[in-house]
C-alpha cells in the first residue's frame, strides 16, 4: 500500500494523486490476490459441504435441529448494509474530507462489530446444542461459520488500524489502504451471503 504522503491534505487532496495513476496501486492488488486466495479456500469448503450433504441420508442428522431462517438472514443483511458506509468513506477520503471519512468508517465498524458480537454469541450457543465432532454436518457447519467469523474479525482489526492512522490526517498511503480494506469488506459481505445461503439450504 505504498504511496506518497501528502503534507497538506487540504491543499492537495488524495484525489489528485489517485487521478495521476495509470494502474491500480500495489496495495490494492495485494488485497485482490488475498481475496482471490480466500475465495478459492471457501469454494473448497462449499464444495465439501454439498458433497457431504448429497452423500448423507439425513441432513442435518437426527438430533440436530434445522437451521433457523430469520435471524441469520437479518444479520447477513445488516452486515451487507455496511458496504454503503465503506464506499462513502472511500469517496470522502478521495475528496480530502477527513471528518466524513472517519465518520463513515466508524459507523461501518460499529455495525460490523455488532454483527460479529451477535454471531459469536450464536456460535457459542450452537456449541452447547451439538458439538464440533458430532458428525460430518456439525464439522462442516462450524468450519464454514468459524472461517467466516475469522474473516470478519480480521476486517475489524483492519478498521481499527486505519482509524488510528486517520487520526494523523489523510495521505495517499491511507487512501490506498482504505481502498484495499473496502475491497476486503466487499468480499467478506459477499461471503456472508454465500455462507448463509449454503447453511440455510439444509432447510
Amino acid at each position: 500500500m505504498s504511496g506518497l504522503p501528502l503534507s497538506e491534505p487540504a491543499k492537495q487532496p488524495p484525489a489528485a494523486a489517485a487521478a495521476r495513476r495509470v494502474a491500480r496501486p500495489n496495495g490494492w492488488w495485494g488485497m485482490a490476490m488475498l481475496v482471490a486466495t480466500e475465495g478459492t479456500l471457501f469454494g473448497t469448503l462449499f464444495a465439501s459441504y454439498f458433497y457431504l450433504r448429497f452423500k448423507a441420508v439425513a441432513w442435518p442428522p437426527a438430533g440436530i435441529p434445522r437451521p433457523e431462517l430469520t435471524i441469520p438472514i437479518v444479520l447477513t443483511a445488516v452486515l451487507v448494509s455496511t458496504t454503503l458506509p465503506m464506499l462513502l468513506a472511500q469517496a470522502a477520503v478521495r475528496r480530502g474530507r477527513l471528518g466524513a471519512t472517519r465518520l463513515f468508517l466508524f459507523v461501518a465498524f460499529l455495525v460490523q462489530a455488532g454483527y460479529f458480537a451477535m454471531q459469536l454469541s450464536r456460535f457459542t450457543d450452537s456449541l452447547d446444542g451439538f458439538s464440533l465432532q458430532a458428525n460430518a454436518y456439525s464439522s462442516i457447519y462450524y468450519t464454514l461459520l468459524g472461517a467466516h467469523h475469522a474473516h470478519v474479525l480480521v476486517g475489524l482489526l483492519l478498521d481499527v488500524w486505519l482509524l488510528a492512522k486517520l487520526t494523523r490526517g489523510i495521505t495517499n498511503y491511507r487512501l490506498i489502504a482504505l481502498e484495499a480494506i473496502t475491497l476486503y469488506w466487499l468480499f467478506v459481505n459477499v461471503l456472508a451471503v454465500c455462507v448463509t445461503a449454503t447453511l440455510l439450504s439444509a432447510r
